[in-house]
């Protein structure tokens, strides 16, 4: 079933939105409390080393990301990002929740009234609309390259 391009132009407008949203919210919720985030950091056997630098990388990487949706230009490196970043916090919460006697949680605001099972879905939902997100980009771009190789 093909969708017309002005339909996937409305989704994937969409999914930056939710993307964005996500990410200043999460960013502002961290650099608010910004010591306790750290100190929850900090409860992790993996980061426990990294928590201080851990405690300004993820937040501002989260604003980064955001900005990057927000310039057409640099839409699908963003969504790459979004990606990738998002396929880090979930393996994080997959090894947590397998591997680790301890679950400390350092998200903020609503998502932390999540439990983790949710929290794992959360996650790979999002992973999944980053993924729909690259493939509208390349379907287009795909789409423009035969358009100028026929003319």
């Amino acid at each position: 079933m093909k969708i017309h391009s002005k339909y996937k132009n409305i989704l994937l407008e969409f999914i930056c939105f939710l993307f964005i949203l996500l990410f200043v919210y999460a960013a502002m919720s961290k650099l608010l409390v910004f010591d306790e985030f750290k100190i929850q950091i900090g409860q992790s056997a993996m980061l426990t080393p990294f928590a201080g630098i851990v405690a300004w990388v993820i937040p501002c990487l989260e604003i980064l990301i955001a900005l990057l949706l927000v310039i057409p230009r640099f839409k699908l490196l963003g969504l790459f990002a979004s990606f990738n970043l998002m396929v880090m916090f979930t393996a994080y919460i997959y090894v947590i929740l397998n591997f680790s006697n301890d679950v400390p949680c350092s998200c903020g605001g609503v998502i932390e009234k999540l439990g983790w099972t949710e929290h794992l879905i959360f996650n790979i939902a999002f992973v999944i609309l980053a993924a729909i997100g690259i493939n509208i980009i390349n379907g287009q771009k795909k789409h423009t390259n035969l358009k100028f190789a026929t003319l």
